[in-house]
C-alpha cells in the first residue's frame, strides 16, 4: 500500500489516500484511524451493481473493527445524481438518528461519491464522511479534492459544497470489474491532467495505454504507481486553491481541473445525462478545448495532434456528431464556473501549461467553428 497525505487551506481538512491491490479488506482498520478510533454507526451508501461485488467484504472489515454499519443503495447513472436522491439519504440518516458522531462512507463512482459527500455536508451542518472510489474516474479524479454536488435541470453540480473527506480508499483491484465503456470514461479524466499537468505525467499516462492489452494489467504496480501519479497531482492542485478562489487566474489555480469540462457539462446537461459517461463528455470537451486553443493562435498544431492521439487511446468516443453547436453555446452560458457574468475557459498554450480565458476573448464564429471541428469529426 503506498499512501498520500492531501493538505488544505485548513488544518483539519487534512487526510489519507490509501493505494493499493486489496486493500478493500483494510476498510475497517483505515476508517478506525481516519475517524480517531470512533466506535459509532457508519451509513455505508453504495448503489446494487457496486454493494453486489464489495460489500460484504467492506461490512466484515468495518464490523470486524467494531463499527454499527447501515447500507442504503442508490440508483445508478448521472440521472440519480439529484436532490430528490439527495433527500432519499438524509431521511435514511434521520430514520436511523444519526448524530454528528457518526459518518458517511461512500462505495462507488463518481455518483455516489458526490451526492454521498453532499448529503454529509449538508447532515446537522455536516459530519464526517470517507470514500471508497471503485471507479477509475473516481480514482483518480472525484473522490479527491472535497467537491461535492447534485446535478439540476439547470445545470451539472450546481448545487453543492465543499466537504473534504477524512480518507480515501482506492484498491485498483476494483477496476478489473468495469465495462469497458467505464474504463474509458476514466482513462479520458487521466488525459486531461496530463493535459494540464505536464509531459511527464502526459506521456507517463499514453504510455501505459498503449501498452494497455488486459484487465489483469490493472492489477499491476505500474497501474497503481498511476493512479497515484494522478491524485498526487491533484492533490496538490488541491492542496494550493482548495475552494477554486474566484480572484485567482494563474496556470495551477483549481480552475484548471476544469480542462474540457465547459463543453462535457453542456453536452451532459442536452443529453439530460442519459447519452454519455461523465469522462466521455470530457473526451468530446478536451477535443473541443485544444480545437479552440489552435485556432485562437495560443496552441501549436503538433501539441494538438498529441492531445488528439491521447484523447483516441482511452477508446471510441460516442458519436456528438448530431448535437447542434447552437445548443451547446447555449448550454454554455448557463455554466456554473461564471466568473463576474461570463464563462471561463480552460484551454492550452502547450501540453503542461493551461491558460484561463474570458469567453469575451472568443469570438462566436471561432467558437462555432471550433466546435464543429472537434465534435463534428471536421478535423483540419
Amino acid at each position: 500500500m503506498v499512501g498520500l497525505k492531501i493538505r488544505t487551506e485548513k488544518k483539519r481538512s487534512q487526510y489519507e489516500i490509501a493505494i493499493g491491490p486489496g486493500i478493500l479488506s483494510r476498510t475497517g482498520e483505515i476508517l478506525q484511524d481516519a475517524f480517531k478510533g470512533s466506535d459509532s454507526r457508519i451509513a455505508l451508501i453504495s448503489n446494487r451493481r457496486v454493494f453486489s461485488l464489495f460489500g460484504d467484504q467492506v461490512v466484515r472489515s468495518l464490523e470486524d473493527e467494531g463499527f454499527q454499519v447501515l447500507t442504503l443503495a442508490i440508483g445508478d447513472g448521472e440521472a440519480f445524481k439529484s436532490w430528490q436522491t439527495t433527500e432519499k439519504v438524509l431521511a435514511f440518516l434521520l430514520r436511523a438518528g444519526f448524530d454528528r458522531s457518526d459518518q458517511v462512507v461512500s462505495l462507488g463512482g463518481g455518483v455516489v461519491g458526490d451526492l454521498a459527500g453532499f448529503a454529509a455536508s449538508i447532515y446537522m451542518r455536516g459530519i464526517n464522511f470517507a470514500q471508497i472510489p471503485t471507479t477509475l474516474l473516481s480514482q483518480v479524479d472525484a473522490s479527491v479534492g472535497g467537491k461535492t454536488g447534485v446535478n439540476s435541470p439547470t445545470g451539472k453540480n450546481v448545487i453543492g459544497s465543499f466537504h473534504q473527506p477524512r480518507a480515501v480508499i482506492i484498491d485498483p483491484e476494483t477496476l478489473i470489474t468495469l465495462p469497458s465503456r467505464e474504463l474509458s470514461a476514466g482513462w479520458y479524466e487521466t488525459i486531461k491532467h496530463g493535459a494540464i499537468s505536464g509531459k511527464k505525467l502526459f506521456n507517463q499516462t499514453t504510455q501505459f495505454l498503449r501498452e494497455f492489452s488486459s484487465p489483469s494489467q490493472l492489477r499491476s504496480q505500474e497501474c497503481a504507481n498511476l493512479i497515484r501519479a494522478h491524485v498526487a497531482f491533484k492533490g496538490s492542485v488541491v492542496s494550493a486553491d482548495e475552494r477554486e478562489a474566484v480572484t485567482r487566474k494563474d496556470n495551477r489555480s483549481r480552475k484548471i481541473l476544469n480542462f474540457g469540462h465547459t463543453v462535457a457539462h453542456a453536452l451532459e446537461s442536452i443529453t439530460e445525462y442519459k447519452r454519455f459517461r461523465h469522462g466521455e463528455a470530457v473526451g468530446h470537451g478536451i477535443l473541443a478545448a485544444g480545437a479552440i486553443s489552435k485556432n485562437l493562435g495560443l496552441l501549436d498544431s503538433s501539441e494538438l495532434e498529441l492531445l488528439r492521439d491521447g484523447v483516441r487511446l482511452c477508446g471510441t468516443l460516442p458519436s456528438a456528431s448530431d448535437v447542434k453547436s447552437s445548443a451547446i453555446i447555449r448550454a454554455i452560458a448557463g455554466d456554473k464556473k461564471r466568473v463576474s457574468g461570463s464563462v471561463q475557459w480552460v484551454l492550452l498554450e502547450r501540453i503542461g501549461r493551461p491558460k484561463l480565458i474570458d469567453a469575451r476573448e472568443i469570438s462566436p464564429a471561432l467558437l462555432k467553428e471550433s466546435l464543429s471541428e472537434a465534435l463534428k469529426g471536421k478535423v483540419k
